[in-house]
C-alpha cells in the first residue's frame, strides 16, 4: 500500500509540542537506557540515530500517525538543538530510521513498557476506587497492520464471509486502571490467539487491593483461580450456559455459589465459592449474573456491585482512545516486519500512558474526575505546546 509523504500541517512542528517535554518527562531517560541495555540493545554511541534517540522515536510516531518518518525525525532533531543539543544538520533518510529500528528491535520497547507500567491513581483520585479498593478491568481488542507477506504469516488475517480481510490484525489485552484509563499490563500476540490465553500472564500485575472487573468470556475455573490467587479480588460476568446452583442466600438477594473444574476425577473437592448477583437494566430484556470473591453483602451490597460493574467499559473507552483518536480510525500500524510491528505497538502503548499520565495530572490539580477531560483535546494539546514549557531528556 503505497503511502504519501506528509509534513506536519499548519507549521505546527514536534519540536514545538509537549511530545519532547511534558510526555518525555513521563518515559524517564534512565528508564529508557536500562530498559535497551536489558534488551542488549546499546549499539554503537556514535551512532547519528542512538538507541536512546530511536526509542524517542518510536513512542513520537504514535501520535503522528500521518506523517512521514523523515519528517517526525526532523522535529525531534530540531526540538533536540532549541535545547542546545549538538546533533548533526544531517537528517538520516527512512532507510537509516528503518536500520536503526531494527537495531533497537521491540523487546527494549516492550521492556520499557513493564518498567514503567504501573497504576496511577492517588488514593483521592475520584472514580478510580470502590470501598478502598483500585478498581481495574480486563478485556482485549484488535488493531489491523500492514499487510505484507511477513506481517500475514505472523498474525493472521480475520475470517471474512468472502475471501481474506482487508488487512492481517493483531490482538492484544491489557488490565486498565477504570479510574484513569491507564494501562498498567498488557500482552499482544496474532489474531488467531484467544484473549483467555493472552490474559494468563497479566494476573502477576494483580495485586491485594485491587477489585478486577471482566466480561463473560473470561470465566473460566483456571482464570478465575490463577486471579484469586494474587490477592485481588474480583467481579466477573457469567455467561448463561454456566449453571450456579444456590447454596446459601443473602440478606441483599444474592447467594453463595460453587465453581468448580470441568474436568477430573476429584472435581468437588477443589470448588472454589463465589457469591452470585443478578439483576436486569430496566428497558431491556438481557439479565446479567456477576460473580465475585466479595462474599460478604454488608462489604459489598449487591446494588453497588450491579452499578460498579459497567465500570468496565472504561477499558474500552481506554481502547477507543488508541484506536480512533491515537493511531487514526483509518489508518494502520505502518510497519512492515512483525517486529517492527511489535515495536510500533508497544511504542504506541507507551505513547497512551504517557498522555494518560499527562491528563491524570491535570484533573488531579483541579480535583476533577480525569474521565471528564477530553482526549482529543489533549492530544491537540499535545501536538502544539511549546516544548519551552518542559524540560527535554538529556
Amino acid at each position: 500500500m503505497a503511502r504519501t509523504k506528509m509534513e506536519l500541517a499548519g507549521g505546527v512542528r514536534l519540536a514545538d509540542a509537549v511530545t519532547l517535554g511534558a510526555l518525555a518527562s513521563h518515559v524517564p531517560i534512565q528508564e529508557v537506557r536500562a530498559a535497551i541495555k536489558e534488551a542488549g540493545r546499546e549499539g554503537v554511541r556514535n551512532r547519528l540515530l542512538t538507541s536512546e534517540l530511536t526509542m524517542l522515536f518510536v513512542i513520537a510516531m504514535s501520535l503522528y500517525r500521518d506523517v512521514s518518518y523523515v519528517e517526525v525525525l526532523r522535529c525531534l532533531f530540531e526540538g533536540f538543538r532549541r535545547f542546545g543539543n549538538s546533533l548533526s544538520r544531517v537528517i538520516p533518510t527512512k532507510g537509516a530510521v528503518t536500520q536503526a529500528r531494527d537495531r533497537l528491535g521491540f523487546e527494549a520497547v516492550q521492556g520499557l513498557f513493564r518498567r514503567i507500567a504501573r497504576p496511577m491513581a492517588d488514593k483521592k483520585a475520584k472514580g478510580a476506587w470502590y470501598r478502598g479498593l483500585r478498581t481495574v478491568a480486563l478485556d482485549g481488542s484488535t488493531l489491523d497492520v500492514y499487510d505484507s507477506p511477513s506481517n500475514v504469516a505472523a498474525f493472521g488475517y480475520p475470517p471474512a464471509s468472502r475471501g481474506n480481510s482487508a488487512f492481517p490484525k493483531i490482538k492484544f489485552v491489557a488490565l486498565c486502571e477504570t479510574g484513569t484509563h491507564a494501562a498498567f499490563a498488557c500482552e499482544m500476540g496474532s489474531y488467531t490467539v484467544g484473549e483467555a490465553e493472552l490474559s494468563l500472564n497479566l494476573f502477576e500485575s494483580l495485586k491485594p487491593g485491587m477489585l478486577l472487573l471482566a466480561d463473560r468470556g473470561f470465566l473460566s475455573y483456571e482464570l478465575w483461580d490463577k486471579a484469586r490467587a494474587t490477592g485481588a479480588d474480583l467481579l466477573w460476568r457469567v455467561s448463561s450456559t454456566w449453571t450456579l446452583s444456590a447454596r446459601e442466600m443473602l440478606g441483599d438477594g444474592s447467594w453463595i455459589a460453587r465453581i468448580r473444574p470441568q474436568t477430573g476425577k476429584r472435581r468437588t473437592e477443589r470448588e472454589i465459592a463465589v457469591r452470585v448477583v443478578e439483576y436486569s437494566i430496566e428497558g431491556s430484556a438481557e439479565s446479567y449474573r456477576l460473580v465475585t470473591t466479595l462474599l460478604a453483602p454488608e462489604e459489598a451490597p449487591a446494588e453497588e456491585l450491579a452499578a460498579l460493574y459497567h465500570e468496565r467499559w472504561e477499558v474500552e473507552s481506554m481502547f477507543d482512545e488508541m484506536k480512533t483518536h491515537l493511531k487514526g480510525s483509518r489508518v494502520v500500524l505502518r510497519s512492515k516486519t512483525p517486529d517492527l510491528v511489535r515495536q510500533e505497538f508497544w511504542g504506541m502503548m507507551l505513547a497512551h500512558r504517557a498522555l494518560r499520565e499527562l491528563m491524570y495530572e491535570a484533573a488531579f490539580e483541579k480535583g476533577w474526575d480525569p474521565d471528564v477531560i477530553s482526549t482529543v483535546h489533549a492530544i491537540r494539546l499535545v501536538r502544539r505546546t511549546m516544548a519551552s514549557a518542559a524540560a527535554l531528556p538529556p
